[in-house]
């Protein structure tokens, strides 16, 4: 099973960048995807996840409004739009998955992770 993210870069206060993660290895119909983000001298913290084939779909409370979260089930893949950017949104953002039909927040929970791309906003 391998992860890969991509779509990270430099963008503005204001602005937007979207995140793409890429699954492969096997079927993620049964898969929980989830974005995690991790900003210097802070831990891991969870952003947003998706549940394959059903629309259940949970944002963390700094992100909701701003961030969404879809995936595209023939291209195995999974995106983060993040629009309305603040400099505190500066992170290395991590995909991950879950093999399980529920949703959680805890990254010890998810089985798999990529790689992490990193996201830098300027003000």
């Amino acid at each position: 099973v391998q992860l890969q993210a991509s779509g990270g870069g430099l963008a503005q206060a204001g602005g937007s960048l979207r995140l793409s993660c890429a699954a492969s290895g096997r079927t993620f119909t049964s898969y929980i995807m989830g974005w995690f983000r991790q900003a210097p001298g802070k831990e891991r913290e969870f952003v947003a996840s998706i549940r394959w084939g059903v629309d259940s779909i949970y944002y963390a409370d700094p992100v909701k409004g701003r961030f969404t979260i879809s995936r595209d089930n023939a291209k195995n893949t999974v995106y983060l739009q993040m629009n309305s950017l603040k400099p505190e949104d500066t992170a290395v953002y991590y995909c991950a998955a879950r093999f399980s039909t529920h949703i959680t927040t805890d990254d010890n929970d998810y089985n798999y992770w990529g790689q992490g791309t990193l996201v830098t906003v300027s003000s």
